[in-house]
């Protein structure tokens, strides 16, 4: 059967190949070019998704850039049951050779085969691996017999080759891929110039961010995304306790309310507000669950919260605002605290939009 060379992009369906063939694709570790295949994924094999966006970069633990070949995201998250519960809830990563393209229209005379060969099995070194080899890669190797260590895709990804935000390879392939369209990319380049420009140390910063506030609904976006908490360092940050649970409906508060619960280090107890978060504020959303436990994408090790944090329905980084990341197609759940949120009254809650409407209606349009 004919290989095809052709790269995947946002909206071709593709069907996952069957476990059998799958593992005829991994090394001994079950693993890729480096990219584990985990247990998590298993049931997700021979179902047909469309692709989300082609995974051709993603950020890693800090918030650099790195390359990733022949890979998509499809709308499959990791449920992370097998990795010690852990609750991010990661973008799952498809290696193409993983998947093969089919036409929307079901016709089985049009499934395009990709060919099991030496050109997209790079890394294996023996012909296939074993189930068991994907469900032990699961832990890695502790030498100093501390705490166990988890090895999934995200902890991986900071060993790919790094990616310099001035490569302008990516954006074009941001484009032709149907990640960003012309638009995304040129709201993208004015912000990073007109931010670089504020904080270029020439007195205009000020005045910049000024006419940034005024304009902004010209546009259609929202405030300047990187101000900073009033509370000093080393105080205290407010508390606040919903109990929310998964299925309410939340309105995120506004940005400079959520500004008065953070420190000058940006951080409410240790939880970073990022500048993906500020397109959010005002918005009324469902919570989709809370998260306790995730694992540090740096070590592999389970980090407990000491506090809940709260994942939205369908808010995402979008990757509108980070320079050294402009663009990541990763789609990480944001994490919110309970400070920064408020529960709908029942005159809202109890009008006849369900909770997914409502998600649906304030949902934030990606940046295209």
């Amino acid at each position: 059967m004919k290989a095809n060379t052709r790269k995947l992009s946002v909206g071709d369906w593709v069907e996952v190949r069957s476990k059998e063939e799958i593992l005829q694709t991994l090394d001994s570790k079950g693993q890729l070019d480096g990219m584990p295949f985990m247990p998590e994924m298993f049931q997700f094999c021979s179902q047909r998704f469309q692709v989300y966006k082609r995974a051709h970069k993603t950020c890693d633990p800090d918030f650099r850039s790195r390359s990733i070949h022949d890979a998509v995201h499809l709308e499959t998250r990791c449920d992370g049951q097998v990795h010690g519960g852990c609750q991010a809830g990661c973008l799952l990563f498809w290696k193409e050779a993983w998947l093969k393209p089919i036409n929307p229209y079901n016709s089985p005379q049009m499934v395009v085969d990709i060919t099991v060969s030496s050109e997209n099995l790079k890394s294996v070194a023996i012909p296939g691996s074993t189930e068991s080899a994907v469900w032990n890669g699961v832990q890695g190797s502790d030498l100093n017999g501390g705490e166990r260590a988890y090895v999934c895709q995200t902890t991986q990804v900071q060993y790919e080759e790094p990616l310099n935000w001035w490569d302008i390879r990516q954006y074009i392939e941001d484009y032709f891929s149907g990640n960003v369209g012309l638009w995304g990319l040129f709201s993208g380049f004015i912000y990073s110039v007109y931010y670089n420009l504020s904080e270029a140390g020439i007195g205009v910063g000020r005045a910049m961010r000024w006419f940034y506030d005024k304009a902004h609904p010209l546009w259609g976006g929202s405030e300047w995304p990187r101000r900073r908490g009033t509370i000093p360092e080393g105080q205290p940050t407010p508390t606040v306790t919903l109990n929310l649970q998964p299925g309410e409906i939340v309105r995120v508060k506004s940005h400079r309310e959520i500004l008065r619960t953070l420190n000058t280090g940006s951080k409410n107890r240790g939880l970073w507000w990022d500048a993906e978060l500020v397109p959010y504020c005002g918005g009324t959303y469902r919570v989709l669950k809370r998260v306790t436990r995730v694992i540090d994408e740096k070590t592999g090790k389970m980090l407990e919260m000491k506090s809940p944090s709260i994942i939205l329905d369908s808010v995402i980084c979008q990757a509108r605002y980070s320079g050294c990341r402009m663009h990541c197609p990763r789609s990480t759940y944001a994490y919110w605290r309970e400070a920064w949120l408020e529960r709908v009254g029942p005159e809202v809650a109890g009008t006849e939009e369900s909770t997914s409407q409502i998600n649906c209606k304030r949902r934030l349009k990606p940046f295209t």
